[in-house]
This record gives structure tokens, C-alpha cells and sequence, in this order.
């Protein structure tokens, strides 16, 4: 069977964005390269056509996954109140319910920390929100806070996916979310 010119392109796509999928829901270990091709259609051994090794695979993936959250992260940004729509959207049930959505650092860098797989894209993914985050401080506060503020949004989803009583998650969710953006509202006033 011939296959079109881009056919190899169109299917190398084809698997990074399920992969993006299934690393953020199903983590990194849990997906099988295996499963992974045949949900596609495609061959196991075919894998190795597009990629050297699994890791190279995580790496892509994430490097989509990155793409994605810039250009959602770029609209956020782009409102009246940045970082109180930032806040709201990665602190959101949304957000906690569907990780293949989402927001790569939850899901993927702890898997990927656990395993000694260091990461460029995860290094670009927390400095791109770093910097948003320190852009849209009031001025002299954006040091350690822009740090902490991501650190906190990223713990506060990973608990509130981990824990079974689902009212526990939203009072994590709603807790962490109002405390930050009273930080935010107060370094504003006190910016004035």
C-alpha cells in the first residue's frame, strides 16, 4: 500500500499527541508503548520508524503538551486580572478532572523527577510561567513570590487529585485558590 508523502509526518503527530495524552492522565510508567500504537491503529514495532526509545517520546510529548498550555496560558494572561484568571483556571475542577488537558508539571515532572529523567521542557514550562507570573505582580514582589505561587498552584492540584473524598479536592481547590488571590489583591494595594 502506498501511502501519501506526508503520511509518515501526519502519523509521527498522530502519536505525540496521544502520548501527550496518556503521560498527563495515565502518567509516563502506566503507558505502555504497546496500547499506546494500537489505540492509533498502528503496529508496535512500528514505533521505532518515528523514535529512537520511549524517552524520546516523553520528551515530545511533553514539548506538546508545553505548546498547549502556552496558548491557553497566553490568553490568561492577556486579561484584565492575569494572574486571578490564571489562578481560577489552574485551580479549577476542570483542571483536576481532565490532567490530559492539562498542565504537564503535576503529572509528568514528579513521575519524571522519580526516575532521574531531568527535562529542558519541564525547565521552559516553569520559567515561561514564572515569568508571566512575575510579569503580572506589582512591582517588587516578583522574586521569590512568582516561585512560590507556582509551587503552590502545582502542589495544591496534585493533592487535590490524589485524595478520594472529592469534597476534600474542592475545599483543597477553593482553599489555596482564595488564599492566593488574597495575596495577589493585597500586594496590589500595598504596590499602590
Amino acid at each position: 500500500m502506498r501511502y501519501s508523502s506526508d503520511h509518515k509526518a501526519q502519523t509521527h503527530k498522530r502519536i505525540i499527541k496521544e502520548a501527550s495524552v496518556r503521560f498527563r492522565r495515565d502518567g509516563i510508567g502506566a503507558t505502555g508503548l504497546q496500547p499506546l500504537m494500537k489505540a492509533l491503529n498502528l503496529t508496535h514495532g512500528g514505533f521505532y520508524a518515528h523514535f529512537k526509545s520511549k524517552e524520546e517520546l516523553v520528551e515530545k510529548a511533553l514539548q506538546a503538551a508545553a505548546a498547549e498550555l502556552d496558548v491557553r496560558c497566553e490568553m490568561l494572561f492577556s486579561q484584565e486580572r492575569p494572574l486571578e484568571a490564571f489562578i481560577d483556571s489552574y485551580l479549577s475542577e476542570r483542571h483536576m478532572t481532565t490532567p490530559e488537558q492539562g498542565c504537564p508539571l503535576p503529572t509528568m515532572s514528579s513521575e519524571l523527577g522519580l526516575r532521574g529523567q531531568h527535562s529542558a521542557t519541564t525547565d521552559a514550562v516553569l520559567n515561561a510561567r514564572i515569568k508571566q507570573i512575575e510579569t503580572a505582580l506589582a512591582a517588587g514582589q516578583a522574586d521569590a513570590r512568582s516561585l512560590v505561587m507556582m509551587s503552590t498552584l502545582v502542589g495544591a492540584l496534585v493533592l487535590a487529585r490524589s485524595v478520594e473524598d472529592k469534597a476534600l479536592a474542592m475545599h483543597i481547590l477553593e482553599v489555596v485558590r482564595e488564599n492566593l488571590k488574597t495575596q495577589v489583591s493585597e500586594d496590589e494595594k500595598a504596590g499602590q
